[in-house]
């Protein structure tokens, strides 16, 4: 009997999440930064709110903005692979409270290249949603899935955990769902809290020949 030819499927173009989980849980001191940095002051977004102060890694919580800018170093050696020596550094930074009934629209980073979440408190069944750039093309024509896989959908959500570092392109559209509210049960959820940051870089990038050449 004739067997079926091999079948090889692989992915062009992937889209890279880079995720890494923090060793140490929030080491002394580093809860009571963000407690002062979120009584300093809130403003309410678009589903939820982030702190006045935008820059906290600026002058707060240097530990962990040392652990964020050793896996954007790693993210730019294994996924970028500059030929040149570039230097990418973090330019806002910012707490996110989300409380329940709260979301995160639909939303990208401007001015900035990579992006990064880490995650001070979450819950059960917790993630982020990520959106194909390209997801207005391929819906021009529209099928109904039998079941969604990394080929056919349009989004993808991530699990996230406490003490978790998720790095993304800044272009890459994301959100987070509602966060829903319990039963009026006496029961209480914990706000979601987050912090977010984005990135540039200084350097050269291109080349004198091909008139490309930018030096930041």
């Amino acid at each position: 009997m004739k067997q079926d030819d091999d079948v090889k499927m692989m992915g062009v173009f992937p889209c890279p999440v880079y995720m890494t989980k923090r060793a140490d849980i929030i080491i002394p001191g580093e809860e009571m930064k963000i407690e002062n940095l979120i009584r300093e002051g809130m403003h309410f977004n678009i589903g939820n709110s982030s702190t006045d102060n935008s820059y906290i890694f600026d002058t707060k919580l240097q530990e962990l903005k040392e652990f964020c800018n050793k896996h954007v170093k790693k993210y730019v050696e294994q996924v970028i692979c500059p030929k040149e020596e570039l230097d990418f550094y973090i330019t806002q930074s910012w707490i996110n409270v989300t409380k329940p009934g709260e979301c995160h629209p639909e939303h990208s980073h401007q001015n900035s290249i990579l992006s990064g979440v880490f995650y001070i408190s979450t819950f059960k069944d917790d993630k982020i949603t990520f959106v194909d750039p390209n997801n207005k093309v391929k819906e021009l024509i529209k099928f109904e899935q039998e079941e969604f896989n990394i080929w056919n959908s349009t989004m993808w959500h991530i699990p996230v955990h406490n003490n978790e570092l998720i790095l993304f392109p800044s272009w890459l559209s994301h959100s987070v769902i509602p966060l829903e509210k319990l039963p009026a049960s006496g029961q209480h959820r914990p706000d979601r809290i987050s912090i977010s940051f984005n990135t540039f870089v200084k350097g050269k990038f291109g080349a004198k020949d091909g008139l490309t050449e930018l030096i930041l």
